[in-house]
């Protein structure tokens, strides 16, 4: 029960990250890590975590884009 609750809690969280990348990609806002902490430390970890985000869109996108009876672009 442990391991599952784990699991959920760390999708989540990778899904709250692609979020936050979606909203910079498509609006240009971009969070800022250095508003929370003077920390590098922590700033860094933030901005580790913001590029799981990243990279979870950008594998999202590819995987849609391989999919063409499913998604097509808008025009």
């Amino acid at each position: 029960m442990a391991i599952g609750r784990f699991v959920h809690i760390g999708v989540d969280l990778v899904l709250l990250s692609a979020a936050l990348a979606g909203i910079r990609r498509t609006t240009g806002l971009k969070f800022k890590p250095d508003s929370l902490t003077d920390s590098k430390d922590v700033q860094g970890y933030i901005e580790s975590y913001l590029n799981i985000g990243e990279k979870a869109l950008d594998i999202a996108t590819a995987q849609m884009g391989n999919s063409p009876g499913y998604f097509s672009k808008s025009k």
